[in-house]
This record gives C-alpha cells, sequence and structure tokens, in this order.
C-alpha cells in the first residue's frame, strides 16, 4: 500500500510516448501522481484502453483509487492549402478567407469552415498559428471575409486559427469527439475533460450523453467562456484554466488574473478546479525546472487549486518522473510555509444557506477549535466529500465511500484522501470504522480525537446531516 500524499494539492500526469508503458505509469503516480490525462487529440481508442487497463491494474496493485481524465480534442480550425504551400503576409495587405477550395496565395486562402465564415463581423480579429499572424476583419459576406493584415508573417498550409472574437454557432464536440466520448465511457473513466467550451449548452449536451458515468470538466480557453464563467461553472462538474490557448486568444498579461479569478469562483461554487499548461516547460527537455516555473506551479497551490496538471513534461518529456517529483517537492514546500493556511483562509467562501454546508463549515471549526488532525467524511455521492473540500481545512480529510468511482473523482479534489469501504451499517459502525481507517492511513494515533461527518440515512446521496467526535481505540 503506497503512503499517503503529504500534500493537499493533487497533481494530474497527461500519459503519452514517453510514459505509454505500466513499469513508467507507476513511477510517475510513486513519484506523485494522483490522476492521469488521456489527451485523445494524439491518443486512438486502443490506445486509450490499454492505458486505462494499465491503469486499473495499478490501482488494484496500490489498493489506492487513480482517476483517470480523458480530454477530447474539440474542433480543430484550420486553413486550406496554399499554391506554393506557404505566403507571406505584409502589413496592411488585403486578404481573403472564402469557401473556394482552389489552393490560396498571396491575397486569399480557402477556410474550409462555413461556419466560421457566416459569423464573423467588421472587427472581428482572426489569429493565424497561435497569434503570428494577425488579421482584422474589414467586411464579411455570406462564404468570404476581407481581412486586413496587422500582424504581418508566412501563412501556410493548415496553420491553425484562433478567433477570440467570434462566437460560431456550432457544438464544442466533432464526430471525432462524440466517438472517442462514446469509447471513454465504456471504459470506466473518471471524468471527461471538455474542450472548445464557449457556452453552458457546451457542457449540458456532453452531460446528457454521459449519464453520470463520468463528470464533465469544462476548459476554460476561450474568452467567451471567460464571458459566461457563471453559467458555465453552474453547469460543469469542474472546470480547468487552460492557459495555453488562453493566452492565445487573449492578451498575455490578462491570463494570471484570470486564473486567480477562476480558481475563486471555483473555490466559492465548491467545484474542483485544475490550473494547466506550461507549469514545468523547460523540463521536457531539462532535469530541473527554471525559478520561473517552480514559482508558477506555487501560485497555483497558493491559490487552493484542487490539482496543477503536467502536458508535455510527462507525456512526450524527457524527464517525465522527474517533472511529477519536483511537482510534488514544490506542493509540499509551500503547503509547509508558514504563511500558507493564512492565505488559504483568506480566500475561504462563505457557506451556502443549506444544512449540508452548515455542517461543513461546523465540522471545519470544530475540528480546527480541538486541533483534530482527521476529518472522516462518509460519502455516498462525493458531494459531502466536495463541500468540506470546499472549506478548505487544516485537517486532513479521509473521504470514505462503498463507491470506487466516486473514489476515483474524488482523487482529483483538494486534501480528500478517499478510501473504498463499505458503507456504515449504523452509527456506531460508523464511527469504529472511521476510526480505524484513520488509524490505518496515518492520520491519527491510538488515543487521539477524530471528527466525523455524514448523512443520516446512510446510503442517502447529499444528506450530510451528522457530526460526531470519536477517538481512535476507544
Amino acid at each position: 500500500m503506497q503512503a499517503r500524499r503529504r500534500r493537499r494539492v493533487k497533481i494530474i500526469a497527461t500519459l503519452g510516448p514517453a510514459s505509454n508503458d505500466r513499469e513508467t505509469i507507476a513511477a510517475l503516480f510513486a513519484a506523485g501522481a494522483d490522476v492521469f490525462r488521456i489527451n485523445m487529440s494524439h491518443a486512438s481508442h486502443d490506445g486509450m484502453r490499454e492505458r486505462v487497463a494499465m491503469i486499473r491494474s495499478l490501482e488494484e496493485e496500490t489498493n489506492r483509487p487513480i482517476g483517470i481524465l480523458v480530454d477530447l480534442q474539440g474542433p480543430k480550425l484550420r486553413l486550406g492549402s496554399f499554391d506554393d504551400g506557404r505566403a507571406d503576409l505584409h502589413k496592411g495587405d488585403h486578404f481573403v478567407l472564402d469557401g473556394d477550395p482552389a489552393l490560396g496565395g498571396p491575397s486569399r486562402v480557402y477556410l474550409p469552415h462555413p461556419e466560421i465564415l457566416s459569423s464573423l463581423a467588421p472587427g472581428h480579429r482572426v489569429l493565424i498559428d497561435d497569434g503570428k499572424v494577425l488579421l482584422r476583419v474589414a467586411d464579411a459576406a455570406p462564404g468570404r471575409a476581407s481581412t486586413v493584415v496587422e500582424v504581418a508573417g508566412r501563412v501556410s498550409d493548415k496553420k491553425g486559427v484562433s478567433l477570440p472574437d467570434t462566437t460560431i454557432p456550432t457544438s464544442a464536440m466533432t464526430d471525432k469527439d462524440r466517438a472517442d466520448l462514446a469509447a471513454a465511457l465504456e471504459e470506466d473513466i473518471d471524468w471527461i475533460a471538455l474542450s472548445f467550451v464557449q457556452r453552458p449548452e457546451d457542457i449540458v449536451e456532453v452531460k446528457t450523453i454521459a449519464k453520470g458515468r463520468a463528470l464533465v470538466m469544462a476548459k476554460i480557453e476561450k474568452p467567451q467562456a471567460v464571458q459566461r464563467i457563471d453559467e458555465i461553472m453552474a453547469a460543469a462538474d469542474a472546470v480547468m484554466v487552460a492557459r495555453g490557448d488562453l493566452g492565445v486568444e487573449m492578451p498575455l498579461e490578462r491570463v494570471p488574473g484570470i486564473q486567480k479569478t477562476l480558481t475563486r469562483l471555483a473555490r466559492r461554487a465548491g467545484k474542483p478546479v485544475v490550473v494547466a499548461t506550461q507549469m514545468l516547460e523547460s523540463m521536457i527537455t531539462a532535469p530541473v525546472p527554471t525559478r520561473a516555473e517552480v514559482s508558477d506551479v506555487a501560485t497555483a497551490v497558493f491559490e487552493g487549486a484542487d490539482a496543477v496538471m503536467l502536458s508535455a513534461e510527462s507525456a512526450s518529456g524527457q524527464y517525465p518522473r522527474e517533472a511529477v517529483a519536483t511537482m510534488n517537492r514544490i506542493a509540499e514546500a509551500v503547503e509547509s510555509e508558514g504563511i500558507y493556511p493564512s492565505i488559504i483562509e483568506a480566500q475561504r467562501a462563505a457557506p451556502e444557506a443549506t444544512g449540508a454546508d452548515a455542517i461543513a463549515e461546523a465540522t471545519r471549526d470544530v475540528a480546527e477549535t480541538l486541533d483534530l488532525k482527521v476529518i472522516c467524511a462518509w460519502t455516498t455521492s462525493g458531494s459531502t466529500g466536495l463541500r468540506i473540500a470546499r472549506q478548505r481545512p487544516r485537517s486532513s480529510i479521509l473521504a470514505l465511500t462503498p463507491i470506487d468511482a466516486v473514489a476515483r473523482r474524488l482523487a482529483l479534489v483538494w486534501g480528500l484522501h478517499p478510501v473504498v469501504t463499505e458503507d456504515a451499517r449504523d452509527e456506531r459502525d460508523m464511527a469504529e470504522r472511521a476510526c480505524r481507517h484513520a488509524y490505518i492511513e496515518g492520520f491519527a494515533g491510538e488515543g487521539e480525537r477524530i471528527i466525523i461527518v455524514a448523512g443520516v440515512p446512510f446510503g442517502t446521496p447529499g444528506a450530510t446531516n451528522n457530526l460526531r467526535i470519536a477517538t481512535v481505540g476507544a
């Protein structure tokens, strides 16, 4: 059995060519990974199934719930092709995007996305190749948009297109995404990350298909999503601050503020929030990170993010295990800083006016007043665990659940140490087994007190209404 983590923030590691075998996945887990991400932009269905099987095998061996996040690719907007394979655009040039599939040149190119051409309007920006070239729409008509080059550069075949000002009236899911989603839901995965989210309806569409078989995480990577974040937050089960694409479609200097805003909104809503993209980017090719990267990870931990994510660092980098271990050390160091509790508490959200939230806040207050080391939360649906984690208590949180899927989902959540066990039969059993697991898992010793929170009657989802103090070994 693996020793419990000595940190509250969780680590998501992306699997890829550098981490495709069971030995490496086991090494990443031992180094600190709590959840594994499978990026369907680069994974086939068979490849996804193989990785899920390896993770579940590791889970059985270590007797620890491990979360699996499947990340859908989303629409990929690209230019057509050029006569010479490329064209050089100069500032002030007029350049046309149209629906003609003929090869392009220095004055026009095919844009194989009629939904874009019907949505562009004068003044809208069109970014090409991650913003290396910037066009401004001067005139738009059905099937054609005339633009002026504002930032010059070379464009070439199939380069990506970003539209920071344009809401495209299409689903966030492509046919490929629907097929990937169906395949993933057959494989007992825990979280679905949805790309290209613009509106809450995008989340609802995926949740309707998933039917509770997996929770849905909204990737916030477009200005349109930021503008409607309250609605999206309400619809989603979690959010990811996808800083890569967000930094292309919005001014880079705004991304840190958006990250802080989204983190606090998610904490207030009691929804898990993940900070992602380029956290330890230099470790793709170097065994140690830069000072700025260490500070970046530390900032997310100080903000109380539920999880921080590695992408290429663990998927295709030269030092995947070292990247996870480095992120683990940074998180442990930040959380051991004397200033950490006061920063976390300063951002604590007021409880909602429900009995369950009142119990969760009281649980935290009692635990801190009595200096109890651990809160044991019995949770059938996961909601009790989420409510306790929302309070960001100083005590450790042991989440006891009879459902494997719930334990795996909670592996993503700040501070939660999920354990699968039979549901409590009565209040005495609830206390005795909570004490036993707290002792076995190393959270409390003989004679120490713990606090237990649960819903009665047992097995009723969301009915958090019972708080009890018990003594281990009594």
